[in-house]
């Protein structure tokens, strides 16, 4: 059994990667962590496992990999979808992956650092994904302004700040959201984070909105 720590401030995401890892039969989230003191004291008491911390926790990777290391953990960096990993930080750790990371492949490199392998995904190399018709379709009906309001949401972004990024009220996002959640056929927030986490090629589109917000506001 493959025991995982999740440590991510972004909690849509961190919510919905666990989702997407407790479907497997050989894994199981034993903790879930918002900021790093969570996240070393689950470090010490939760020894041997396979910890999933966020880049956005700006944690020591050489000191936080040297704890793993004593307690027989290994450690999976999560980055920025636009973010560097320099050579340096990558040499360090188990794994290195990106928010935009769909969850089948999110599963697969937990087992590959389990197995005492390393796995680093490649931020700027871009996939075809044919057989995603789901993920395709639903990529295809969302408007320009609803994919950024669904990269906010895979985010960890409220309502009243996609309103504020984009510039517009709080009432019009939960309109678009509405519209969203009958296009993607889910409920709620989460479920979509989870949904979108799920398709590659909807968390591809999600993360190249995500950037463009990000070039405006710079």
């Amino acid at each position: 059994m493959n025991r995982i720590i999740l440590a991510d401030n972004q909690v849509i995401f961190r919510a919905g990667a666990a989702r997407v890892l407790a479907l497997e039969e050989d894994m199981r989230i034993v903790a879930q962590c918002e900021d790093l003191p969570k996240l070393l004291s689950a470090l010490e008491s939760l020894r041997g496992a396979i910890i999933l911390v966020a880049s956005s926790l700006h944690p020591d990777v050489q000191a936080l990999t040297g704890r793993a290391r004593t307690v027989g953990s290994r450690i999976v960096l999560i980055a920025e979808n636009t973010e560097h990993v320099s050579d340096e930080v990558a040499s360090v750790v188990d794994g290195v992956v990106c928010r935009n990371i769909a969850g089948t492949d999110l599963s697969d490199a937990v087992r590959r650092v389990a197995r005492g392998q390393r796995y680093m995904q490649r931020a700027n190399v871009t996939a075809i994904h044919s057989t995603d018709s789901v993920g395709t379709r639903v990529r295809d009906r969302l408007t320009p302004k609803e994919m950024q309001i669904v990269a906010l949401i895979v985010q960890g972004c409220k309502n009243k700040e996609i309103a504020v990024q984009l510039g517009t009220k709080e009432q019009v996002i939960k309109n678009y959201l509405r519209g969203i959640y009958d296009k993607t056929g889910v409920s709620d927030r989460l479920e979509l984070a989870l949904f979108t986490i799920h398709h590659r090629v909807l968390a591809e589109a999600a993360a190249k909105a995500g950037n463009l917000i990000e070039m405006k506001s710079a």
